[in-house]
């Protein structure tokens, strides 16, 4: 079985920074794509950032230039270091691991809980 658990959220004043942690654990091969999605309206999903294995980094263009996504593979843990926070981005932000439990199997995603980030004016 595989956990996904985020930590880190909280409330900052806008223009503040937060960093989020996403942790891995279980029976896992090999882990593949990470992402961060922050949940919208109802049970839409909206795109953050993500990083491949090899260290590609894509962005959603209202974070670009103000988040960094990164991970260490050795602590299994994904972190979105944020900048220049605003109220608009307030929101619960989820970590989605795509991993590997068995050798040639297939490659599956799970999700964590989230974490509630609270951005004040």
């Amino acid at each position: 079985q595989v956990q996904v658990v985020e930590s880190g959220g909280g409330l900052v004043q806008a223009g503040g920074s937060l960093r989020l942690s996403c942790t891995v654990s279980g029976n896992i091969i090999s882990t593949d794509v990470l992402g961060w999605y922050r949940r919208a309206t109802g049970n839409q999903r909206n795109l953050v950032a993500t990083i491949s294995s090899e260290g590609a980094t894509t962005y959603a263009d209202s974070v670009k230039g103000r988040f960094t996504i990164s991970r260490d593979d050795r602590k299994k843990t994904m972190y979105l270091q944020m900048n220049r926070l605003t109220p608009q981005d307030t929101d619960v932000y989820l970590c989605k691991a795509r991993v590997q439990q068995t050798r040639g199997g297939d490659y599956r995603e799970t999700w964590g809980q989230g974490t509630q980030v609270t951005v004040s004016s």
